[in-house]
C-alpha cells in the first residue's frame, strides 16, 4: 500500500488533474491511496466568503460564486458532455454550503470556518475521482470524515487515533485505487473538523500509519526538501536524503515543504516519506527517512512571516521567575497563541508568536495589567539549522535585529 499526496497547486486547472494523471501513470496507482487539497487558491476564497458571512452578508454571494464559477470551468474543460453527472454533483455541494451559511446559528468563528472550508477538498476529489474514471483509473471515492475522527477544536483538531485506526481497519479497501479528501476530519457529533493549515500532508501519514504503508510520496510544485524557501532565498538547494528527526526540526521551524505533525507517526512506524516533483516525477527528489545525516555543509533557512514579537518586563523590576512563566505560557494556551521563540533574562521575558486566532488585543490587555509590555507587530522570524558565521552575516544584511538567540545548531532572529 502506498499513499500519495497532492497539494493544491498540482490540481490548480484542468491541466493539472490530466497531470496527476500521469504522475499515476508513471509512478503505478496499484493499491494507492490518493490525499487530495483543495484546487489552487480555493481555500483562500473560501476564508473569503467566510469573511463576507460575519462581516459583510452583501458580498457573501458573489464571493460564494466566484468559487463555484472557477471549479466550474475546470469541469468544462475536463468533461465534455455537460450532462456529466459530475456537473450535478458539484451543484449539490455548493447548494449543501449555501444551506449551511443560511441555516447556521452558531456565533462561533472556528466552528463556521470548518464546516465552510472544508467543500474545497470535497469539490476537488469529487472532480478528481470522476474524471480518472473516466479515463479508465478505477477509483472508490471516500469521504475522510468517516475515517479520521477527532476532539471539536476546530480550526486544528486533535485525531482521536484509537477511533481513527478501527474505522480504518474497518471500512477501507487496500486492493483499489481509492480517493479521499486532505486536511479533513470530523468530531463526535459529525461535524466537520480541519487538522490545520497544510493538514492534508498529516491526512496522508495518518493514513499511512493505520495502513501500515510501504511508503508517503508528497507531489509538490519544487524539486523535493530544499534548504530554502525560493520565494524568499537565492540558490537553494535539494537535500537528497535527510533524517525523520531533521525534518522534525525544520517542520517545528517553518520550513513549509513538511507540515509539523506529519512525520511523527511515519516515524513510529519507520514509513519512508518521499517529496517529489509532479512536474517531473522521474527525479529522485528527497527521502526522508531512519538515521539519514544531514550534510554538515549545507545551511538550512526558514522565515516565518506576520509574527508578533512581545517584551514583558516587571513592572517593579522584580526578577521574572518560574511563577510569572507560568503565568504568561497559561495565558499564551488561553488565547491559542501559537509560540515560536522564547527568550527571558532576569527582569524580562520575549516571546514570538503566531496570532493564528486573532486574539492578540486580548492577550495584550491582560498582560499590561501585571507587565510591562512592547509589541511589535508583521515581524519576520528568521531560522538556521546547520549554522554558520558566513550564514548569520548574510541573513543580517539590511535587517533591524530585534532579538537574537543561539543555541547549538540553530539560530533565530527577529527582524522588522
Amino acid at each position: 500500500m502506498q499513499v500519495f499526496k497532492f497539494g493544491g497547486a498540482s490540481v490548480k486547472d484542468a491541466n493539472g488533474v490530466k497531470n496527476l494523471a500521469k504522475v499515476l501513470q508513471k509512478a503505478g496507482h496499484k493499491k494507492t491511496l490518493i490525499v487530495v487539497s483543495a484546487m489552487g487558491k480555493t481555500t483562500n476564497a473560501l476564508e473569503v466568503v467566510i469573511r463576507n458571512y460575519f462581516n459583510n452578508k452583501k458580498e457573501l454571494q458573489s464571493s460564494l460564486q466566484e468559487v463555484k464559477k472557477y471549479h466550474n470551468a475546470i469541469i468544462l474543460d475536463l468533461f465534455e458532455n455537460e450532462q456529466h453527472p459530475i456537473f450535478k454533483t458539484l451543484s449539490n455541494l455548493f447548494d449543501e454550503l449555501n444551506v449551511f451559511l443560511k441555516s447556521n446559528k452558531s456565533p462561533d468563528y472556528n466552528f463556521v470556518y470548518d464546516q465552510v472550508i472544508g467543500f474545497g477538498e470535497l469539490v476537488s476529489t469529487r472532480i478528481i475521482s470522476a474524471y480518472l474514471n473516466d479515463i479508465g483509473f478505477q477509483n472508490d471515492w471516500l469521504d475522510v470524515r468517516e475515517f479520521i475522527k477527532t476532539d471539536n477544536y476546530y480550526r486544528r483538531a486533535n485525531v482521536n487515533w484509537e477511533e481513527t485506526q478501527a474505522l480504518i481497519n474497518k471500512k477501507f479497501n487496500t486492493s483499489v485505487l481509492n480517493i479521499t479528501q486532505g486536511f479533513l476530519g470530523s468530531d463526535k457529533n459529525n461535524f466537520t473538523t480541519t487538522l490545520g493549515r497544510e493538514g492534508s500532508d498529516y491526512t496522508a501519514a495518518i493514513f499511512a500509519y493505520c495502513l501500515n504503508a510501504e511508503s508517503v510520496t508528497i507531489w509538490k510544485d519544487v524539486p523535493g526538501v530544499l534548504n530554502a524557501d525560493p520565494r524568499y532565498f537565492d540558490n537553494a538547494q535539494l537535500l537528497h536524503k535527510i533524517s525523520y528527526r531533521e525534518a522534525i526540526e525544520l517542520a517545528f521551524y517553518g520550513a513549509s515543504v513538511i507540515h509539523p505533525k506529519t512525520l511523527q507517526p511515519l516515524q513510529r512506524k519507520e514509513i519512508p516519506l518521499y517529496v517529489k516533483s509532479f512536474i517531473k516525477p522521474e527525479a529522485s527528489g528527497t527521502k526522508v527517512g531512519k538515521g539519514i545525516p544531514l550534510d554538515p555543509n549545507i545551511p538550512c533557512f526558514i522565515v516565518k512571516k506576520n509574527q508578533v514579537l512581545i517584551s514583558l518586563s516587571s513592572l517593579d523590576f522584580s526578577y521574572i521567575v518560574e511563577e510569572n512563566i507560568s503565568e504568561i505560557f497559561s495565558l499564551l494556551h488561553l488565547y491559542k497563541m501559537k509560540v515560536d521563540v522564547i527568550q527571558n533574562s532576569a527582569i524580562s521575558f520575549s516571546v514570538c508568536v503566531d496570532n493564528i486566532y486573532n486574539n492578540l488585543d486580548k492577550l495584550l490587555h491582560h498582560l499590561k495589567a501585571k507587565f510591562n509590555v512592547t509589541c511589535h507587530e508583521n515581524v519576520s522570524l528568521y531560522t538556521i539549522r546547520n549554522y554558520s558565521e558566513t550564514s548569520i552575516k548574510q541573513l543580517e544584511i539590511d535587517k533591524t535585529i530585534l532579538l537574537k538567540q543561539l543555541t547549538q545548531g540553530t539560530v533565530q532572529m527577529v527582524t522588522l
